[in-house]
């Protein structure tokens, strides 16, 4: 028997903005509201589906009261646009309340390093569109 991978959990200070955020960078909605935790995602996972096959995850914001503890998160999120160009999508994500990170990653790589509102990173790589 094996495993499926079924979330990315995040935490946070406001779940309701990150969940905001993310909803309108990864076209997602609110799959589930709980006092502390908001889930988002692209599809309703039923336990039959996850079973049957491997879905794509869900996102979960968790509020907890420490901040964030490190300088460069060892895990993150890449996102790919699909409809504009990786500039075009900078210029967007940055309207939404991203920023652009500096960790290092030096002048002449294909992909955009970035934070969301709560100083997580996150990458912008190659544009999928046709």
């Amino acid at each position: 028997m094996t495993s499926r991978f079924t979330e990315v959990v995040v935490d946070c200070h406001d779940p309701e903005g990150l969940a905001a955020f993310w909803c309108e960078v990864l076209d997602f909605k609110v799959l589930e509201r709980r006092e502390d935790l908001v889930e988002i995602g692209s599809w309703v996972p039923t336990v039959e589906e996850v079973r049957a096959r491997q879905m794509p995850p869900t996102l979960v914001f968790i509020r907890v009261p420490e901040g964030k503890a490190v300088q460069k998160n060892r895990l993150h999120l890449d996102v790919s646009p699909i409809d504009r160009g990786t500039e075009d999508e900078v210029s967007r994500l940055l309207a939404l309340g991203a920023t652009r990170a500096d960790v290092g990653q030096g002048p002449d790589v294909s992909w955009v390093v970035m934070r969301d509102p709560e100083g997580n990173e996150f990458c912008v790589l190659r544009t999928l569109a046709p």
